[in-house]
């Protein structure tokens, strides 16, 4: 529910706060008192058009500031958590808080929980919190959607609808791999001789991934060793060949070693130097070694390689690929050759799982349809029981529901339409084309009583839906609204003091001078109940309250209790 509105610089508005409760809250002033700034101040708040003509004269910007008491799990939150916003701490989990700053350039920002977000996305969140109805406003019912939701809400049938959308996602694809398998049996038969031949020719050559860098490589070496083999040998030739140093130092070593016992401090640092050569040409031997053996290779090795290839260069022009990809070309080639031979009985498979797909959700579907119409009925008479207080005596509600398995969708076979008939012996129609204004916002109220809190906003909010009738229409209006009211948050801007009297919160909206007349600004005072009599006393008898009035109005405070 709407916890608290906060206006700066809208308009007449300098700056208002307004708290909120459960109920019914009735807002109510004379004509032209700013009723109507601070219901589009709201609508702003809930992502609304912005208009620089709503930033006060002189003011640089305008704000209004929305925050909301909901019970943890309000749908609200699963699109804070899609749009990547839902943050919150546990113990803030029940509030959420909409901004929006317009700016007298026109240009506007829109927050929600103080985290930047687009106007789409404050209209999103809006829409689920709040919904705005009055004479002219269709927003509500405009879209058939709108109405098999309603309908669906009104039956219960959310989880069915779900579990129908899960098997048409699962139809869907199914569908699609059919679809993609026929395709491909197509494009292969259409390529069925040169696909085999392809095929066939890169299964013998073989080509592996990174084969030819491999290859090349290799070749490389070997026609670098041939040149070097003769510089390698030599240097293997001095240093462990016949013309080795080793076996001379060795004997060297030998006879100083024989000497060390006389004079160790002249002995031992040459020989421990002659030791560390002998190692050291030693090793210089193995290496050389080594290299001689890697740079020795069998002229025919070359020969393969270089045919090699050229195989694989010759494969990668003709299928005009590079030679890295031959392996996953042979690879598509093998799976479409594949398919066209055992094509035909994965087809059969696939059809079979379509057809069973296909036949779930239709069976499923045709359950829904079913209920919907039986749904339909009940909708039907409830709403209709609630019209003749409301002076539509006459007229008629119907729910119309026309399946067309022909147009399958994730909801069902069904378009659902609101359709009502104002007096007897005309057309009946839609809705939203055959009501008058008045018809209308009276239609949507009955609607509202009769679903409650079933598929609605935790906030609704009734602009002069009273206009133009009066008496016992007005009566019955205000005890639907509070009916109303007792499920889901209302508040209803009204003329109506038969409406005034069934608040749960009494707000008077007035203009105040200021600046010794210069200037004026909207007021917005929460009555108590000496005042409220006497605003619901005006509302009877005009300009002038007389006795007679203030007791009319007791009379309907009691009354509705």
């Amino acid at each position: 529910m709407l916890a608290r509105l906060s206006i700066r610089d809208i308009v007449l508005i300098e700056r208002l706060d307004i708290e909120f409760s459960r109920g019914l809250a009735v807002l109510t002033g004379e004509t032209g008192a700013g009723k109507s700034i601070l219901l589009d101040a709201f609508a702003l708040a809930l992502g609304g058009r912005g208009d620089a003509a709503l930033v006060r004269h002189g003011a640089e910007h305008g704000q209004v500031t929305a925050t909301f008491d909901l019970a943890k799990g309000h749908p609200a939150f699963a699109i804070l958590a899609a749009n990547g916003l839902d943050d919150r701490d546990e113990e803030d989990a029940g509030e959420m808080i909409l901004r929006r700053v317009q700016f007298a350039d026109g240009r506007t920002r829109a927050f929600i929980n103080d985290q930047s977000v687009s106007v789409q996305t404050l209209k999103t969140v809006g829409a689920a919190l709040v919904e705005i109805h009055g004479q002219h406003d269709e927003r509500a019912l405009v879209d058939a959607a709108t109405h098999r939701r309603l309908l669906d809400a009104f039956a219960g049938l959310e989880k069915d609808v779900a579990a129908l959308e899960t098997l048409w996602e699962g139809r869907r694809t199914a569908r699609a791999a059919l679809d993609e398998h026929r395709a491909g049996m197509a494009r292969a038969a259409r390529e069925a001789d040169y696909l085999r031949h392809a095929s066939e020719e890169l299964k013998q050559l073989a080509p592996k991934d990174g084969e030819e860098t491999s290859l090349a490589e290799r070749r490389t070496t070997m026609m670098q060793g041939e040149k070097i083999a003769a510089d390698l040998r030599e240097a293997q030739e001095v240093v462990g060949g016949h013309h080795s140093p080793v076996a001379a130092l060795a004997s060297a070593v030998r006879r100083l070693e024989r000497r060390a016992g006389t004079a160790p401090q002249l002995i031992e640092p040459a020989v421990r130097a002659i030791d560390t050569a002998i190692n050291a040409l030693e090793e210089a031997d193995q290496h050389l070694n080594a290299a001689l053996a890697a740079a020795d290779f069998d002229p025919l090795e070359l020969e393969r390689i270089e045919e090699r290839l050229f195989a694989l260069r010759a494969a990668a022009r003709k299928y005009s690929t590079p030679v890295d990809g031959l392996a996953v070309l042979a690879a598509q080639y093998a799976s479409d050759v594949a398919l066209i031979d055992a094509g035909a009985d994965r087809l059969v498979a696939l059809e079979k799982a379509a057809g069973e797909a296909d036949a779930r959700y239709s069976v499923a579907a045709s359950k829904l349809s079913a209920s919907r119409t039986k749904a339909a009925e009940k909708l039907n008479k409830a709403v209709n029981g609630e019209l003749a207080p409301l002076k539509l005596e006459r007229a008629k509600f119907m729910t119309q529901v026309e399946a067309d398995e022909a147009v399958p969708g994730p909801q069902g076979i069904d378009r659902v339409e609101f359709w009502v008939q104002t007096n007897p012996g005309t057309r009946p129609g839609p809705m939203m084309k055959v009501a008058s204004g008045g018809e209308l916002s009276r239609f949507l109220l009955a609607l509202k009583v009769v679903l409650s809190d079933k598929g609605s906003a935790p906030t609704l909010v009734f602009d002069e839906i009273d206009t133009g009738v009066g008496g016992a229409v007005a009566d019955a209006i205000g005890g639907r609204l509070a009916r109303l009211a007792s499920k889901v948050q209302v508040m209803a801007v009204t003329h109506a003091p038969q409406v005034a009297a069934r608040a749960d919160q009494h707000l008077l909206i007035s203009k105040a001078s200021l600046d010794k007349g210069k200037r004026v600004a909207t007021r917005v005072a929460a009555l108590e109940q000496d005042h409220r009599r006497e605003e619901i006393a005006r509302m009877l008898a005009g300009a002038e309250i007389t006795a007679e009035a203030r007791a009319a109005a007791d009379r309907l405070i009691k009354a509705a209790g």
